[in-house]
């Protein structure tokens, strides 16, 4: 399979980022100054159920001229067929040109109440496995976008894991005996829901989706006919191969392509903005403007 084409290192963008907001480790502010100093063209702010980051960075991002994309990830559950086998699926929503209806934002607001109920459930599976551990503490990190993030944190902290990937191997990753699964509605209707809040819902790091190369195209087609508009090509867990099936499976496709970092801080020290794992990323300005 042939390398993806080396965008211009003149113009290069970062569309997934995240803040103190939900679970990243830089303020807004510190973001918008980070993305200044790596040179960013353009840079998409997309906390997990909130626009509070970007419309903190918004002044910030005036005042140094750079070019801020409003974003945001969303959980949503994949249905692989008539029985229980389903996938995660984080959507990325982006409204680079104009603002979402109120509508959307009411919806939000039941999303973050799911996500505090989860929460919840985490907090009692873990102290059945003798973790001391409370709700209490998980907020005072991240206030009402706690994610597990913040879990991990505190895990680490008080000696239930080495490091933060080590907390989700123990105990928040799908594969943990405590792993507690959002109760998210189905990845079409949060497309639906993106869609009709006037934005553009792109399927965030496919790796994750797990599907084999035979039963993407019908997955994603799927998904399309349902509103999808866009696949995350470029990102940090995306090797150069990967990249380029991506690629052309979005081309092949007709969806947008789009591409970032996943920066978060700290949690994921090996990732930087705007250059990835190990600088495995350059995500061009023409994504950016083809979506508007």
């Amino acid at each position: 399979m042939p390398e993806p084409a080396e965008p211009s290192a003149a113009r290069f963008i970062d569309l997934h980022a995240h803040t103190t907001a939900s679970d990243g480790t830089l303020a807004p502010a510190e973001l918008i100054d980070l993305a200044e100093r790596v040179g960013l063209d353009a840079l998409g702010i997309t906390d997990h159920d909130t626009f509070a980051g970007y419309e903190e960075a918004l002044p910030f991002a005036i005042q140094t001229r750079m070019d801020l994309v409003r974003g945001i990830e969303l959980n949503s559950r994949l249905n692989l067929s008539e029985g229980s086998t389903h996938r995660s699926v984080h959507l990325l929503g982006y409204w680079p040109s104009n603002e979402p209806t109120a509508d959307f934002y009411n919806w939000l607001n039941s999303e973050r109440e799911d996500r505090r109920n989860r929460n919840q459930r985490l907090i009692e599976a873990l102290q059945q496995r003798g973790v001391d551990i409370s709700l209490e503490e998980v907020e005072a990190r991240g206030r009402s976008l706690a994610g597990r993030t913040h879990f991990a944190r505190i895990l680490v902290e008080k000696g239930y894991a080495r490091n933060h990937e080590d907390a989700f191997t123990r105990y928040l990753g799908e594969s943990a005996p405590t792993y507690v699964e959002r109760q998210s509605q189905t990845t079409e209707d949060a497309i639906r829901k993106i869609r009709w809040g006037g934005g553009i819902p792109v399927i965030a790091h496919p790796i994750r989706l797990r599907l084999t190369r035979e039963r993407e195209p019908e997955v994603l087609l799927r998904l399309k006919q349902a509103g999808l508009l866009g696949l995350e090509i470029y990102h940090s867990e995306h090797p150069p191969e990967l990249q380029a099936h991506y690629r052309q499976l979005a081309e092949a496709l007709g969806l947008v392509a789009s591409g970032g970092s996943d920066f978060h801080g700290d949690p994921k020290p090996d990732v930087a903005l705007g250059t990835g794992l190990h600088g495995n990323l350059r995500v061009p300005r023409e994504f950016l403007d083809r979506m508007r």
